[in-house]
């Protein structure tokens, strides 16, 4: 995972501040070494690691707000197709929905 090219479309895209992406793309990191850390056993357990991860990318939005951005489609595809990628990395045919079930974006 160290070599995959987080949030491409989003650091792409001048309309979001590259500081902000790198904020959501150091929680995707921290849920990957989450997910070495706790090798989560099934699905149940994975989710309660990416929902944490998602509830972390919530607390940012106010943020985007304050630079004229936001967390919207563009980027709500995005993350969204990051989390799918790292639940396949680590072996798991996880629902793409519910791996970010509290979003807020």
């Amino acid at each position: 995972m160290k070599n995959y090219a987080y949030l491409k479309d989003m650091y792409a895209d001048s309309y979001f501040p590259k500081f902000l992406v790198d904020k959501v793309k150091t929680i995707l990191i921290e849920l990957c070494v989450d997910i070495e850390k706790k090798s989560p056993k099934d699905l149940d357990e994975l989710y309660k690691l990416t929902h944490t991860a998602t509830i972390k990318i919530n607390d940012l939005q106010d943020e985007f707000f304050e630079h004229n951005s936001e967390i919207e489609t563009v980027a709500r595809e995005s993350i969204g197709a990051d989390f799918d990628f790292i639940s396949k990395a680590y072996g798991f045919n996880a629902d793409g929905e519910e791996l970010i079930a509290p979003r807020e974006w």
